[in-house]
């Protein structure tokens, strides 16, 4: 009896945050080992399908960094990286596209609806709703910079019930042209903001950002970031993140949150507790 008082009151516990976030935008950057181990797959699924029933609106936007990398191998097409983007010539950018687009939007797509969702899988390239430059062609190759996000097609997708699941590739208003590889982090700030999305979650392989000393920084603003660049305790892998967090609330989203996926249930716990978990970015 006492385990299901329990029960009962963290159902009570999350009852405020379900009826704040009734029928507002969270837009989800799905990555790191949430996308690739199995239990957690299945969680995460879980998740966002909870997060669907009690009136949320999600919007999933995946990488697939790790999987590019194993495809290109299988198919001995040769691939390197320059200042953490991978490379991209014609034949690197169709095997992305076969990657993002395919695979592993389709299995995301699949899992969710499995669960009980009703989970639709699209690229930026429908509709053009994304479309990009390069941010140096010598340099990168097909590796864009997003210079338009068109919401349309999303809010269509949402006003219909659906959960849009993205795959982070754009077109060129170039006709044949193949398209280019966007960062998964940047492609989701852009969105969120193009959708006035209420939050923007990074699901990622750490705790959060960290200090100098490894502990976790719980809120953060653009000048206290700017700071932690310039010191060099912000770096690698963790600046597409936080650079796409300030993209988004500077946008006009609300919050942006940086959490570990690596943790069961991770975006619950962010979502519908009083302390959260991971880095909390405001404007």
């Amino acid at each position: 009896m006492k385990q299901k008082i329990n029960q009962v009151r963290v159902l009570l516990d999350a009852l405020p945050y379900i009826k704040r976030y009734a029928n507002q935008i969270f837009v989800i950057k799905y990555g790191g080992s949430a996308q690739i181990t199995p239990e957690l797959k299945e969680k995460f699924a879980r998740d966002i399908v909870l997060m669907y029933l009690v009136g949320i609106k999600p919007v999933v936007i995946h990488g697939g960094g790790r999987a590019i990398g194993d495809m290109l191998e299988r198919l001995k097409i040769g691939s390197h990286f320059i200042d953490g983007l991978r490379v991209t010539d014609e034949k690197v950018m169709e095997v992305v596209e076969m990657v993002l687009s395919g695979s592993i939007n389709k299995e995301i797509t699949a899992l969710l609806n499995e669960y009980g969702a009703k989970a639709i899988g699209i690229s930026g390239k429908d509709a053009s709703m994304l479309e990009a430059k390069p941010i140096d062609m010598q340099k990168y190759g097909y590796v864009g910079e997003l210079t338009k996000v068109d919401p349309q097609v999303i809010n269509k997708l949402i006003a219909e019930k659906f959960i849009p699941v993205i795959a982070p590739v754009a077109s060129s208003n170039e006709n044949g042209h193949p398209g280019f590889n966007i960062n998964a982090d940047i492609a989701a700030g852009h969105i969120a903001a193009s959708l006035k999305a209420r939050k923007i979650i990074f699901m990622t392989d750490t705790p959060g950002v960290m200090n100098s000393e490894k502990e976790i920084i719980h809120t953060l603003n653009e000048e206290q970031i700017k700071t932690l660049k310039a010191n060099g305790v912000i770096d690698g892998g963790m600046i597409p993140k936080v650079d796409a967090c300030l993209d988004a609330v500077n946008g006009g989203v609300m919050k942006a949150h940086i959490i570990d996926g690596r943790i069961e249930h991770a975006l619950l716990l962010e979502i519908f507790t009083s302390e959260g978990v991971g880095t909390v970015i405001k404007s």
